[in-house]
Order: structure tokens, then sequence, then C-alpha cells
């Protein structure tokens, strides 16, 4: 499709506006009807960055070298010069003009290899954006040096489905997770609205099990299909991603064997056991589902056997709203005012801690990290019990 047009009822995520319309090439139809776009997320590891160091190095070696080299031809052709000037100053200024009396201008020789080392630089730092078979494959080839996650995803939805959208506050996590490896070592992680499965693939490159949970046939089979689609990142590591239906509105785990990605009592069982991390990324924009996230996070937190780390990112948004005749960001007012609950939470059963985390760590994915980013972290452990008085006990 050549131009790509969305309707005024439909949201788009800023990681869409900006790839350019030639690079949005469709792949097929979901079972809604809605098209579904291919892109390609290269990831800069601490090898492509020590590559690109090297690289600079070499250039900047070889430029000097170069401009030395030019410096001395030039200080000999200078030398030339001044012993055949009085020979060519009869000619005057005309022996700067070419054969139609337009000034011919000396141009400095280009560098060795320069070409090539531009060329270099694209494949260190790649658009992040790719549509289509063809320039996936192409930038594949050009780029050995980084891994890259495959995602199918929607580029316009419905408030309802922007989980098929890739968002900007994944990438953050994203970043965090690959910066922080080794806190992830062989642990047992469990995503609440994962979406089309970013945050969760990137994780397997350091976890042994991944839950990617959400809600939506259609957007599961889109999860399901992106697993599939980065076997090249959880095979070698040994991980696994297992997709699976998680309503926040429902106090239950799914267990009907009919439904679609419903749960094993084996799979409840060892997520109890063995979890000790938990990723949300930008499921924030309404309060309902909000309240009813924080829920789903403290049953599941307290039937947990371990000590569990939430990492939570999103993305303030500021909207003009008639009620305030100003701009708010009232989704991340009630975000706020929900966390900041949890954390006083005393109920003698768990302790909630809440601190915010610097975004100082690299980034991973090429991309506008923005001041509106955020990355919060929660750490979930069972309230002591408090110990009772001997007139109690008698």
């Amino acid at each position: 499709m050549d131009e790509v047009t969305f309707r005024s009822d439909t949201v788009l995520s800023d990681v869409h506006v900006h790839a350019p319309n030639k690079r949005h090439l469709m792949v097929r139809l979901n079972a809604v009807g809605q098209p579904v776009f291919l892109s390609q997320f290269s990831i800069l590891l601490d090898e492509s960055h020590r590559n690109l160091e090297i690289k600079e190095k070499d250039f900047k070696k070889q430029n000097t070298k170069c401009q030395q080299t030019f410096g001395e031809e030039s200080e000999e052709e200078g030398k030339q010069n001044d012993s055949s000037k009085e020979e060519e100053a009869p000619k005057g200024i005309e022996a700067l003009l070419d054969e139609d009396g337009d000034l011919e201008v000396v141009r400095k020789p280009r560098l060795p290899d320069e070409e090539d080392e531009d060329l270099s630089r694209d494949k260190v730092c790649p658009i992040i954006l790719t549509k289509g078979g063809d320039l996936v494959e192409e930038e594949e080839r050009e780029d050995g040096s980084c891994d890259v996650i495959k995602i199918e995803h929607t580029m316009a939805t419905p408030l309802e489905d922007v989980g098929k959208q890739v968002w900007r506050a994944a990438f953050l996590l994203v970043d965090y997770i690959l910066s922080e490896r080794d806190l992830f070592k062989d642990c047992t992680v469990l995503e609440l609205g994962g979406g089309t499965g970013i945050v969760s693939i990137a994780m397997a490159m350091a976890a042994r099990t991944v839950y990617c949970t959400d809600v939506g046939e259609d957007l599961l089979d889109m999860c399901e299909c992106n697993v599939a689609l980065n076997k090249h990142i959880t095979e070698p590591a040994g991980s696994e991603v297992k997709v699976r239906l998680l309503d926040w509105l429902q106090d239950e785990f799914c267990t009907d064997p009919d439904t679609p990605y419903s749960w094993s009592d084996q799979e409840i069982t060892e997520l109890h056991d063995l979890a000790t991390v938990i990723l949300a990324a930008d499921v924030f924009y309404d309060d309902d589902l909000t309240d009813a996230f924080f829920r789903t996070l403290y049953r599941i937190t307290h039937n947990l056997k371990n000590p569990c780390t939430v990492y939570l990112s999103m993305e303030k948004r500021l909207n003009f709203t008639l009620r305030h005749m100003d701009v708010a960001c009232e989704a991340y007012s009630h975000f706020r005012n929900t966390l900041y609950d949890l954390a006083n939470m005393r109920d003698g059963k768990m302790k909630y801690t809440v601190e915010p985390l610097g975004l100082s760590f690299p980034q991973r994915i090429v991309y506008e990290r923005i001041e509106q980013l955020e990355l919060w972290k929660v750490t979930a452990v069972r309230a002591p019990e408090e110990s009772s008085s001997p007139e109690t006990q008698e």
C-alpha cells in the first residue's frame, strides 16, 4: 500500500508515526480485518558499541594520515609553483579558467575508504523500523553485529486495541533489561499486558521462563506469532516464552482447556513457586484498567513464595481537558496516586516498597528517549508476622 491513512477515532503510537510512508508495507490482515505490519528492531549490544568506537578510532587515524600526506604533497607542490611562478605569471587569471571562461576550483581529494567508512557507521546504527520482507532481509545482511527482534503489529487502532502496537515505554523497559541482564539471569518472569510481546522476547535473552500475558485471542495470536519469529533469540539462550491469557478483571487464572492460551495447573504452580520478576510496559492509560492492574498485582504477589521485584515503565501523556481547561495528565496522576496507596498499604499481609529508577542506563534500541518516560521499581515481600503478646498466648 502506497499511503497509510487513519481515521480520527484511532490511536497511533509515536514509534510508527516517525516511520516514513515508504516503509509501511503490509504483510497480512489479522482475524478482525486489521492490516498487520512487520517491523525489525535492531538491538545495540555492548559489542556493537565497542565496534563503533574501534571504527571511529580507525577513521580518525586514517583521516590524520591522509591529511598529513595531503599536506606534504601540497607543500611540495607549493615549492614547485614558487619556482615556476615567474613563467606562469604572464598567463594571469586565465590559468584558473576553463575553456568556457568558468572558474575552476581545486578541490581537496577524498580521503581513502571514506565512502566505506560512512557505510560502516550506518551498519552500527541502523534505522529502527523497516517494513516489508525485502527491506528486512537487506538490513539483516548489512548488520550482522546486532541482534534483531522482529515484531508483527498494527499501525492504528481503537483504544481497546492499543496492545497491538509498539510503544516507546516498552523500548525503555527493553533498554533496562538488556543493560542489567545479570539481574534476570535464569529467572522466571511474568509480564502483565504484554501486547506484541517485544518486552518478553527481550527478557528471554536473560531469563529462563517468561510468561507473556494479555487478553483477546487475536492479540494473543499476534504475540504467539512474534515469539515464533524470534526463535533465533530464545533458542540459543535456552529460554522459553509462554503466551497465556490473563484477564485483570477476573480473580482467577483461566484453566479451561477449551479456551485458547489457558493455563495448566502445573504452570500456575510453577509461577507461584518460581516467579521473582513481574513486568508491565505502558499499561496505565485508563483509570479502571489501572485499578484492575494493581488488584491483579496484589493478588499474584500475595500468592508467590518468593519476594518479587516489579518493573513498571510508562509515558506521561499530556492532553488538554475541558474539565481543567488546561493541559493535564490525568491517567498519570491516577497511576501515581494508586502507586502511593500501594506503598502505604498496611494490611498485615504484604509490604511494598516503591522507588523511581534513573534513566542513566544506555539505550539498546534506537529511539527518542523523551523526558516523559519513567521507570518504577516495586519490591513486594510478605509482611513480617506480628509477635503475639504473652497475654494473648494465655
